[in-house]
């Protein structure tokens, strides 16, 4: 989605969740399920960020630490960690965040687009923010961000 898409799109429903310091909203019709964190199998030779993969009801899911991937400090895991069971693609993959505060639906106007950070930094999965009161969203696109060789890399890694 880009910036002239940001502006016309008439409304958003995202579920906010919180990295560290930072709440993030991401698409809720990806969203199938929310669930605590539990004891993962963990699989050799997966990147970090990948915790490994969960047996959901006969379906073997890809579990994906998203402090790790992001880089944001060292993850711990407690009653608040929350793993938000996607749907993308037609792919069930698990993301762990440190909590999941509620639902909201931002208006067209409170979606800003995400600024320019030029070659430093990898903004090609940011839909942009969203704002309201005091609040600022970053708004990921989960499909972006969690497509192509990853998704791939993924499903091989689980299959």
């Amino acid at each position: 989605m880009n910036s002239s898409e940001v502006h016309n799109a008439s409304s958003m429903e995202v579920i906010a969740f919180t990295l560290g310091s930072e709440e993030y909203g991401i698409d809720i019709q990806r969203v199938q399920e929310l669930r605590g964190y539990d004891a993962v199998t963990r699989l050799a030779d997966a990147p970090d960020y990948i915790k490994g993969v969960v047996n959901l009801r006969g379906l073997i899911v890809p579990i994906v630490d998203m402090r790790i991937k992001f880089n944001i400090g060292t993850p711990t895991y407690d009653q608040f960690t929350v793993v938000i069971i996607l749907n993308i693609a037609g792919k069930v993959i698990g993301m762990v965040v440190d909590s999941v505060s509620d639902v909201i639906t931002l208006a067209g106007e409170e979606i800003k687009p995400a600024p320019d950070m030029g070659s430093t930094l990898n903004t090609d999965y940011l839909i942009g923010l969203g704002t309201r009161d005091d609040r600022m969203l970053i708004l990921v696109d989960i499909d972006k961000l969690m497509s192509g060789s990853e998704i791939g890399l993924i499903q091989r890694l689980a299959a």
